[in-house]
């Protein structure tokens, strides 16, 4: 069953192009904040991650979560928040169904809180790692309390903890993933090394073929095409550097097998981003 897929850009944050991947330049550049809006023609309207809001700035404020902001300096508008992108489609709140969050880095939960009906699905190995952080902690992991809402454990879904199954074969080297609406309009993947408990989600868009979401497992299209890893210094915040190198080469095999009819889509690469100034025009290729 086939999807229709939105890129929203939800802002940005600064950072040097070098730790992003081998051979980046020492020069600071953007690295948009995407969520994915995904309309189901039986399950309605969902989301892949949200992106930054306004919210951001109230929750670092005080010290030490002050110190993400200032490591992470984060350019974003009421404007670009997910929920005014919605209002603007004409989407109420009320009408998210649920909310995929690939992992919880604040530049993926920033939006949470602004969908109070939303059913909100993670891996329990996630959630569980950053639920009591708090303070350095907290930073460290690149989350910020103050972003999830307060009944969050009332209203999960462990993704988890749902039956895996065997990918179809064309999805190779990925080999097992969970059917998330028993339809095989979305196959939920692992895609651990970046963070804890870190997933992706394969969706078949009715207008551009098959597209896998894959959040933060590289950081742009040229680092999986190429197999550029990022500079020493970024795999330092990384859950466990040889799972995401790992899971960085399953993406460029996976570029190579499916160059011309599948699109690998990093939340954070500039040729994404630029889809969403496009009216969502996907032609560019893996």
């Amino acid at each position: 069953m086939d999807v229709k897929l939105t890129w929203l850009d939800t802002g940005y944050c600064r950072q040097l192009e070098l730790f992003s991947r081998k051979g980046g330049r020492v020069k600071m550049i953007r690295f948009h904040a995407l969520a994915g809006l995904i309309e189901h023609p039986q399950h309605g309207i969902w989301l892949f991650d949200t992106g930054y809001s306004p919210r951001f700035f109230q929750a670092t404020q005080s010290f030490p979560y002050s110190l993400y902001a200032s490591l992470t300096p984060v350019v974003t508008a009421p404007e670009q928040s997910v929920l005014a992108q919605l209002n603007q489609r004409g989407i109420a709140a009320d009408e998210v169904k649920g909310i995929l969050l690939s992992h919880f880095h604040a530049d993926h939960i920033g939006g949470l809180r602004d969908f109070p009906k939303a059913r909100l699905y993670c891996y329990e190995s996630a959630y569980l790692h950053v639920k009591d952080k708090t303070g350095i902690a907290a930073v460290r992991e690149a989350y910020l309390p103050d972003l999830m809402p307060a009944d969050f454990a009332e209203r999960v879904t462990f993704v988890d903890r749902l039956a895996p199954v065997e990918l179809p074969a064309r999805y190779a080297p990925y080999a097992k993933g969970y059917d998330l609406f028993g339809d095989q309009s979305a196959w939920v993947v692992d895609l651990p090394g970046h963070a804890q408990g870190q997933f992706g989600v394969f969706v078949r868009d009715r207008d551009h073929g098959e597209l896998f979401l894959c959040a933060d497992a590289a950081w742009s299209s040229e680092a999986y095409r190429r197999f550029l890893l990022p500079h020493p210094l970024a795999r330092l915040i990384m859950s466990d550097r040889k799972a995401y190198r790992d899971e960085l080469h399953k993406l460029h095999i996976l570029s190579r097998n499916r160059a011309d009819d599948l699109r690998i889509m990093p939340t954070h690469c500039s040729e994404v981003w630029e889809t969403t100034k496009e009216g969502g025009d996907f032609s560019w290729r893996s």
